[in-house]
Parts: C-alpha cells; structure tokens; sequence
C-alpha cells in the first residue's frame, strides 16, 4: 500500500468524521413536520427575583443555538401560552454578525459569547489572527470557581468547544477534545465519546480523564446520581439524538451540573446549550424546533428553581445566531398548534433575545453587541 494511497485514505475517513458531524446540515423536513398539532405541555412557575447583594456568586449562560422570537413564540404557543422564560423581566437583543461576515456561524458566535472578541466563521477560541483568546469559562476557573458545560450536541461542537478550546477550525474535533485536559473543568456533559477514544493520535482521553480524578459515565442514569467530584459525561458517540431518543437528558444534566458545581464555596460558572433548535430550523422542521425550544425552557427552570432560593445566581439565556428565517403562519393558544415555515436553510442576520435574571440582570437590557456579553458578565461579577 502506497504512502499517497494512505495519506489520501487518512484525509478522507478525517472529512468523513467531520460530515457525519454536520449531517445535521443536510437534513429535510417532511412537509407535515410545517405543523405541530400540540402535545403534552408542561407547568411553568413563577419564581421570585429578589437578591440579597448586588454581585452574584454563580452564573448561568444558556445558549439557544438558532433562536429568535420567532422560535421562542413557537414554543410558547405550543406550551398553550406559558414558558419559564417568562419569568425573565429584563431583556434586550443582540446583533451577531462575525469578524469576516453579516451572517455568523456557531463558532464565531460562541467565540464572541465566551471571549468578548469577534473572529472568523469557524474560529474556535482564537481571533481573527488565529491567536488564542482567554474564555470567561477559563477566568472563572483561574479565580477557583468550579465551571461546567452542557450540551445536546457533542461536547466537541462548536458552541461548547468555544468556551474550552483553541483550534483555527470548528472541525478539528479531535484537537477540540484534547483540549479538555488542558483545563480543570468540573463538569462536561454532551455527546462525543469518540473524539476521546477513536482518535488518529491513539490517545486515549478517558483514560486520562480518569487519571485526572474524572468520574466518566455514558448513562444518564448514572450521570444524574452524581452529586459530587469532577465529572465527564459522554452521553453519546457523537451527538445526542432527538426528543425520542435521549428523553430529559438536557434538564437532568443541567440539573446534575448545578447539584456539582455548587458546592464551590467561591461559585461557579455554568454554561448550556440547547443546540437542536438551530438543527430543527435547518431540516425547516416546525416540530422539531418546537421540541427542542420545550426542552430547553424546561431547562432553563431548572436553573430558575436553583436561582430563586439560592439568590446568588445570575441566569442568562441568549443565542448565537437566528437559523432558517422562520416565521408563524398559525397558532392556537388553547390547542398548542403552531404551523411554521421558513425562508431559508442556514443561518440569518437576525438579532436575537438576551434576557437575565438574578441579581446583575439589569446589565443586559437594550440593544447590545455578542461581545458585550462576557464582558457585562465580568462587570456584574465584579459588583460595577
């Protein structure tokens, strides 16, 4: 076997993983997934935001990859006019463009959330000069709170690899995943299993995750018991699967998540992400949006129910970016009914909601930059 014919054979199982990845990308709705005829929703509740200082202790950042108002009132529509995300009294909107483009990509948007800094399409944690960028994640940890990650992705994808690593390509997974033990992150929870074990380098990165005090499961069951210690959850090989498929896990991680970092006596920082939105949007499926938006909001109640007694905890729900141009032809409060379409495929320009709660919540109101984001949260924290 020639040296070309191996080379070329490494080059292409490498792109191969990298599609498999954004399979997601290709995907088409059925023309009935335009409507969701209603399902079971879920109880919201009202939590109280009084605060007994002005700097919180804990942040909680959720991003809703591919929301705007459009999804938000989808979800709330099918929920029959009730979300947690009601709860949140102040709010704003965020423009997302990137370094090189009107229309961002996860990458440069979680790069812009988690550094302050705009770059390219595809950057992961570096700028516009692939020079590494430090992440609000990794200021916490340099201030010994306890941090966390959550996705329905894999751990490697974008929007979580852009609080972690430093790569010039949202594609190198498998760099993405080595820079996990770089750090001391508390706890991971997502997909991608095989990015630390089925690697070109032959490393094994569980067995290093395990030598680093890492407790390593791949079952919700078991994740879900986990109160304490360092914790790498790998939920799936690659990503997570749809509603059907993976059930509560985004609730129940993020659940997990805050059970864990808590028990960091100088707080923490958590961030979340609800990723299968944008995914429905691309496929131009109402019902998987819908699906996903509910998910999340059940999430995002988790956090609110441990912000509200705790009163030390700044939650922060945002996006990345607005995906498939969606629009809401019809609807109905009382059945849950929503009927969707879309303009487009990909992503769009679209500013999209910020909203927070607990105390610091007041600095993220009007119109304000993706950058502004970490930066605001350095301030609260700071107590200015």
């Amino acid at each position: 076997m020639s040296y070309k014919f191996i080379a070329l054979l490494v080059f292409f199982l490498a792109g191969y993983s990298s599609m498999a990845q954004n399979d997601y990308l290709n995907a088409q709705a059925e023309v009935n997934e335009k409507i969701y005829t209603g399902g079971q929703n879920h109880e919201v509740e009202v939590y109280s935001q009084v605060t007994n200082n002005k700097k919180p202790k804990n942040v909680i950042l959720f991003i809703v990859d591919g929301m705007s108002l459009p999804q938000m009132h989808a979800a709330l529509t099918a929920n029959k006019g009730k979300l947690f995300l009601e709860n949140f009294k102040h709010m704003g909107f965020l423009k997302t463009h990137s370094a090189d483009n009107y229309i961002t990509d996860s990458a440069a948007g979680g790069t812009a959330l988690s550094t302050g800094t705009k770059t390219y399409n595809g950057a992961i944690g570096v700028d516009v000069n692939k020079k590494k960028l430090t992440t609000i994640l990794e200021e916490a940890e340099n201030k010994g709170m306890a941090t966390g990650l959550v996705s329905t992705s894999a751990i490697t994808h974008a929007t979580p690899a852009s609080f972690i690593a430093h790569q010039e390509s949202r594609n190198m997974y498998e760099e993405i995943a080595a820079d996990f033990l770089k750090t001391d992150i508390d706890v991971f929870i997502g997909g991608g299993y095989k990015h630390f074990t089925e690697r070109k380098d032959g490393r094994n990165l569980v067995e290093e995750l395990k030598e680093k005090g890492y407790q390593v499961e791949q079952d919700m069951n078991s994740i879900k018991n986990i109160r304490e210690g360092k914790l790498a959850g790998l939920t799936a090989a690659e990503h997570n699967g749809r509603m059907n498929e993976r059930s509560d896990m985004l609730p129940a991680a993020t659940s997990t998540a805050i059970n864990i970092l808590s028990n960091n006596k100088k707080g923490f920082f958590l961030m979340v992400e609800g990723s299968q939105i944008d995914w429905g949007a691309h496929a131009g499926s109402t019902i998987y949006v819908v699906e996903d938006m509910l998910d999340v909001d059940r999430a995002i109640g988790k956090a609110l129910e441990f912000a509200s007694k705790n009163k030390e905890t700044l939650v922060i729900v945002t996006a990345d970016h607005e995906t498939g141009g969606m629009t809401i032809l019809k609807g109905n409060y009382e059945t849950g009914m929503v009927e969707g379409e879309f303009t487009t495929g990909g992503h769009t320009g679209l500013m999209v909601p910020i909203m927070a709660f607990g105390p610091g919540a007041q600095g993220f109101t009007g119109i304000m930059d993706n950058t502004d984001v970490p930066k605001n949260i350095r301030k609260v924290m700071q107590g200015n």
